[in-house]
């Protein structure tokens, strides 16, 4: 689907006499064809050709919040599997085999987690070199990101893998993690950094894939995060853009945690419930503990972090 629409006229181009520009806004999406669209912005320029305006450029807008989309950037390479989308450089194409059996497993634990409408029709990764990952969808990740889930309107987020980052065990996890992320965000994303815990928790649940507490690989790093650098408070957990790689992997293992014993205590579409109260609708887990799960924040919250310091000793 590729449904370009523009508002108001085109402008005259800066130092360009007989030149316009406009912005146009296309809603598109790939494979499926009935779906809610995502949209992009691009920059449009003409010229008069006779008496016939002619399309010369069209460009990424530099006001699309997204940032530039791969497919603007580079000649992608795809494969289409039946839940997800594969895409990278022409340079990687020959790990799409695997990355497609990978992320086709990983959506299938996804999907368990979607929340409301956001399952997506298929879910579109991205596996970005060292170039494009600075690139696409406008670069400026935090060093320690492996991947991330980007909004790109239509209820859908895309995914990117960091490949200078990865390796062979990690990809599986990470997989279940961002498609999590897809599956269950709202459009906008998540408004309060208070609720990291929760939104991260949730994805590295789903990237545990059910295997037990004690095999988790940040529990070292969570212990050294209860040693020293974190109040106690779940709302304060997450880390800065500069944080160390141990202090980031003490974050995300705190979350996990947290969430690993709500679902314990409520079971899984319980807890899914609460995140959406929080996370899509806005209300305060205070406001959303008592409504969905009939019990004080408060007292569930200082139960999360005794459960967290009971896991890690």
């Amino acid at each position: 689907m590729w449904r370009p629409a523009a508002d108001g006229v085109p402008e005259a181009a800066d130092g360009q006499p007989g030149q316009w520009r406009q912005t146009i806004t296309v809603g598109y999406c790939f494979v499926a064809p009935d779906c809610a669209p995502s949209t992009v912005e691009l920059d449009a320029r003409w010229r008069l050709v006779g008496e016939e305006p002619r399309l010369t450029a069209l460009e990424p807008s530099g006001t699309d919040p997204a940032g530039v989309r791969p497919w603007q950037a580079n000649d992608l390479a795809v494969t289409v599997g039946k839940r997800v989308v594969v895409a990278t450089t022409t340079a990687q194409r020959s790990k799409l085999p695997g990355l497609l059996a990978q992320a086709e497993a990983a959506a299938r634990v996804a999907d368990r987690y979607a929340v409301g409408d956001a399952r997506p029709d298929r879910y579109l990764v991205y596996y970005a070199g060292k170039t494009e990952w600075r690139r696409w969808y406008g670069g400026g990740r935090p060093k320690w990101t492996a991947g991330y889930a980007v909004g790109v309107g239509g209820g859908r987020h895309d995914v990117v893998l960091n490949a200078q980052t990865l390796t062979p065990d990690g990809v599986d996890d990470l997989l279940r993690h961002e498609l999590t992320h897809a599956a269950s965000l709202p459009d906008r994303g998540y408004a309060d950094r208070a609720d990291w815990w929760l939104v991260e928790g949730l994805a590295e649940y789903a990237g545990a894939d059910g295997q037990p507490v004690h095999r988790y690989e940040g529990l070292t790093e969570v212990r050294d995060l209860l040693r020293g650098g974190w109040s106690g408070r779940l709302e304060a957990v997450a880390p800065e853009a500069d944080a160390s790689d141990s202090r980031v992997g003490g974050a995300y293992g705190v979350g996990y945690l947290a969430v690993r014993h709500l679902v314990d205590r409520y079971g899984e579409q319980r807890m899914l419930d609460f995140y959406r109260a929080v996370v899509h609708e806005r209300r305060s887990p205070a406001q959303a503990a008592d409504e969905v799960l009939g019990d004080p924040w408060s007292m569930l919250h200082d139960e999360c972090v005794a459960y967290v310091r009971a896991v890690v000793g």
